[in-house]
């Protein structure tokens, strides 16, 4: 499947109607199975799957890059799937997950064991990768220039991994911002790339999920273009992770650790 498709339209202005044509990002459903077992649907753009499919398994806890064996992406009329085939062990784990999660819906069990996975605890963040006030201030104008999907489209958003000294090294796009950012995970993990010597940037808002996806792929910073939420920044401090938004132009405000961004001092308005 193609990442946008063209659609015509009528535009309509002082000067009556005329036949435009846009280029549109596609969307479509795609099953993430673990050896048979879908673990979840997803609305994605129907690219870079593979690398979709890695880094969803890391940082959903399924499992780690060295216990997946095999990746598949095969086209259905509804959709698509991304089969993982991992090692016995963590589909062993998996499994005594999904069934701890299937249990007697009135005992109120699976509800807390649901919202303690959603702000489940964790690792402490090791990276010790820093970057300068204007690397960091400049993060998403970097990024500007690896969206072709967002040029042709302006409906996409995108994720890409900063290194000092080197600009945006990797980038991927998608119409989920979570996805886009899996699909970064996935494609530097499997370039051998280590996302702990560099900084993720984002084109959305920080929210828990991105905190979790960005620690746990090992990064130490997260830059984005717009706010985070509150409870997003109580997990990134107790994780040890920078947090720096609204970075344009020569400013960045930074909210958490901010040993990591050297120079001169952030100053907000």
């Amino acid at each position: 499947m193609k990442a946008s498709v063209s659609i015509r339209a009528t535009a309509l202005g002082p000067d009556g109607a005329r036949e435009v044509t846009r280029a549109l990002p596609e969307e479509v459903p795609v099953a993430v199975t673990c050896n048979g077992t879908t673990q979840a649907v997803m609305m994605c753009t129907p690219a870079d799957l593979e690398e979709f499919a890695v880094g969803f398994a890391l940082t959903e806890g399924y499992a780690t890059p060295d216990q997946i064996e095999r990746v598949e992406i095969l086209e259905a009329e509804a959709g698509i799937e991304a089969r993982l085939w991992i090692a016995e062990e963590a589909a062993a784990e998996l499994g005594a997950r999904r069934r701890a999660m299937l249990g007697p819906v009135g005992c109120g069990l699976c509800g807390i064991e649901s919202l303690e996975q959603a702000l489940r605890v964790l690792p402490p963040v090791s990276a010790r990768t820093t970057l300068t006030r204007a690397e960091a201030a400049g993060a998403l104008d970097a990024l500007r220039g690896h969206q072709p999907l967002h040029d042709l489209t302006h409906a996409v958003h995108a994720a890409g991994l900063l290194m000092p000294g080197r600009g945006i090294v990797l980038a991927r796009e998608d119409v989920g911002r979570h996805n886009a950012l899996d699909k970064l995970i996935g494609a530097a993990l499997r370039a051998g790339i280590d996302p702990a010597a560099g900084a993720v940037v984002l084109t959305s808002r920080v929210s828990v999920e991105m905190v979790q996806k960005t620690v746990l792929a090992g990064a130490g910073l997260l830059i984005a273009a717009s706010a985070p939420t509150a409870q997003a920044l109580r997990l990134a401090e107790a994780a040890g992770l920078t947090v720096a938004a609204f970075a344009r132009g020569a400013r960045v405000e930074v909210f958490t650790h901010s040993e990591r961004l050297q120079g001169d001092q952030t100053d907000v308005a």
